[in-house]
């Protein structure tokens, strides 16, 4: 009974892991760019009463064996990097990755973040950066009497001036892929940062022979989280953390008859 009780309060936890990463998702539902994890589970060790193989007689084996599990954990909340939906915007500096590759962000501090949300704007000097002020990299450049900007599926920027028939060049965007996209380190604002799990990134061209997906100007990537699927998940949860409960209930009303057997 023990067992039972601890068994059941690792699976109470685990539950409310489960819950809180389904939270998390669910609050970023309508995030441009956001990629949902998915909560996963392991069992914890085991107490082996019987060795399964074990030699049950000078010819026989124990054919099963008795070992009793003491619990699960939650081992990791894996990213989903399924594609999300697009939406419109107009907004010419808003671009969708069609498949797989990350925008590269110059942070404040030197370093080089990694995001798939597009929402891009121009500041006072004409470098296109994201909504924190975060410039892209390799950092491009538009004249603030532009009169309109092309982006490329290829990630080639170009804009027309007054006067002008001929489109001026402003440089060509790049993007960045990883052998394990899943192990990438999540630093909040859409952004994440290579860990040795996710390996270094490999740059190359939108649509070009690196696998990576073209460039679609005036849309953004919604959020991959299904609120459908969240909510099945949040109740299947709940049901787990409340059948662990009654475990917990059971094992007490057990006990409590061991402790009433001498009244």
């Amino acid at each position: 009974m023990i067992r039972a009780l601890f068994s059941a309060a690792s699976g109470m936890e685990a539950q409310q892991t489960n819950v809180d990463n389904i939270a998390h998702n669910l609050a970023n539902a309508n995030t441009v760019g956001y990629k949902m994890r998915r909560a996963q589970f392991q069992d914890l060790l085991y107490q082996t009463l019987v060795q399964p193989g074990a030699a049950a007689g000078s010819q026989t084996v124990v054919p099963s064996g008795l070992q009793l599990g003491l619990g699960t954990r939650v081992s990791a909340n894996e990213i989903s990097f399924a594609q999300g939906s697009f939406s419109s915007t107009g907004n010419p500096l808003d671009l969708v990755i069609q498949g797989r590759g990350f925008f590269q962000i110059r942070r404040a501090n030197g370093e080089i973040a990694y995001s798939r949300a597009g929402q891009f704007q121009m500041d006072s000097d004409g470098n296109i950066v994201t909504g924190d002020g975060d410039a892209l990299e390799p950092q491009i450049t538009v004249p603030p009497e532009a009169q309109s900007i092309t982006i490329g599926s290829d990630g080639t920027v170009s804009y027309s001036l007054p006067g002008q028939t001929a489109a001026q060049l402003g440089g060509q965007i790049q993007l960045a892929n990883f052998t394990n996209p899943s192990g990438l380190n999540s630093i909040g604002k859409n952004l994440y940062a290579p860990t040795d799990a996710s390996g270094e990134p490999t740059l190359g061209t939108p649509g070009g022979q690196e696998g990576l997906g073209a460039l679609l100007q005036g849309y953004v990537e919604q959020s991959n989280v299904s609120v459908v699927e969240a909510f099945v998940d949040l109740i299947v949860s709940q049901r787990a953390y409340e059948a662990n409960s009654k475990v917990v209930k059971a094992a007490d009303e057990m006990y409590q008859q061991v402790n009433n057997m001498t009244r």
